[in-house]
């Protein structure tokens, strides 16, 4: 999907860092449209900017690859007209 593609692309061009919510929806986003349910298994230990990330992407159980998709590139115009 182009406009995926070019959502992903212009996710990297924003001129300030988005806020740590912001930043754990679009990693996850991204990683259920690109690999669909979370089978990974929660990390333990202190790393706890990993169990973030693997918290926020197993919310998304569920949604469709696709589904996922449009919801990104949505999000990534949000953030557009947010920080760009």
């Amino acid at each position: 999907m182009q406009e995926f593609e070019a959502a992903v692309t212009k996710s990297k061009t924003l001129t300030q860092r988005p806020a740590n919510d912001e930043l754990l929806k679009l990693y996850a986003l991204y990683k259920q449209s690109t690999e669909g349910d979370n089978g990974e298994q929660r990390p333990g230990g202190f790393d706890f900017k990993a169990i973030a990330k693997h918290d926020a992407w197993a919310e998304l159980k569920g949604k469709s690859q696709s589904d996922a998709k449009q919801e990104y590139i949505s999000f990534v115009k949000e953030l557009h007209q947010k920080y760009a």
